[in-house]
């Protein structure tokens, strides 16, 4: 199912930016563009992503822009505790030293460990893209919610078309046998050919079982209401629907050969591209 989110965060040292975009897939397929720096983070992307999503080909990306100036998070930091301890230190020796050389400020800078540069905090990066992230997806589910409400709509109508088909076939079908016994009658009488009676009654039985279609469009009612019911349940329903929509097209195609005049070979064709329209829209659904 197609979808689209896009979630930003201002943090101290930086903003972070997720987008996250599906479009139609018969499984669930991945993509995450990430820093190198950051590519541990996948796996609990990946874990994250698969309890909510079961179908679509998911494309995240995800944006980091470090502040240019920044006091608290960037620069030099300098061990205030260490460089008190050396001034007191220093002020001890001078006091026992007769002839003390000054110490500028520039030598206690110098010492290993009085000056360091301050690191961003992975960790809390970490953190914060992860708790975006869950931000992002919870946006890209209600898009598609959205419109998998529009697409349940067009398959109802849908739904309601085939019904009508069936419903027209089915109060058809006794004329439609009744004109094939006549028309076969009036063919042995035109030839004049003697037929045994009985041997009649056997053919037109036969010919009324290549042509009776009420299983099939019992079999068409039937899994009509089981889309209905599907696209009524919770969860994930596409490959449920899926199914159906070969149920449906198998039945479409039997009464399509069983078809002995244009009226039910009409149908048949409409029957097709109803399931065809519902089959495409199906592929949008989680």
């Amino acid at each position: 199912m197609t979808g689209f989110a896009r979630q930003e965060r201002q943090c101290p040292w930086g903003t972070l930016v997720w987008e996250v975009r599906s479009v139609n897939h018969r499984y669930l397929e991945p993509h995450f563009r990430i820093p190198d720096s950051l590519r541990e983070l996948e796996p609990k992307l990946r874990d994250s992503l698969r309890k909510q999503l079961h179908r679509g080909k998911i494309e995240a990306s995800f944006h980091l822009q470090l502040n240019t100036v920044d006091e608290e998070s960037s620069g030099l930091e300098i061990n205030m505790p260490l460089v008190q301890q050396l001034t007191q230190a220093i002020e001890t020796v001078e006091l026992q030293m007769a002839n003390s050389s000054a110490v500028s400020a520039l030598d206690i800078l110098g010492w290993p460990g009085v000056i360091s540069e301050r690191q961003l905090d992975k960790d809390a990066l970490l953190s914060e893209a992860l708790s975006l992230f869950s931000e992002a997806l919870k946006g890209l589910i209600e898009h598609r919610q959205r419109e998998g409400e529009e697409l349940k709509n067009l398959i109802e109508q849908r739904l309601q078309g085939i019904n009508e088909q069936v419903t027209q076939v089915r109060a058809k079908l006794p004329g439609i046998l009744q004109a094939q016994r006549e028309k076969l009658q009036e063919k042995l009488e035109s030839i004049k050919a003697e037929l045994d009676q009985d041997r009649l009654e056997q053919e037109m039985v036969i010919l009324a079982q290549k042509a009776d279609v009420d299983e099939e469009l019992d079999r068409l009612d039937t899994h009509v209401a089981e889309v209905e019911r599907t696209l009524k349940q919770k969860g994930s329903i596409g490959r449920r629907l899926d199914f159906l929509m070969q149920e449906l097209n198998r039945e479409a195609n039997t009464l399509s050969s069983k078809s002995i005049v244009s009226d039910t070979t009409q149908a048949a064709v409409e029957l097709k591209v109803l399931i065809e329209q519902m089959r495409e829209q199906v592929q949008n659904i989680e």
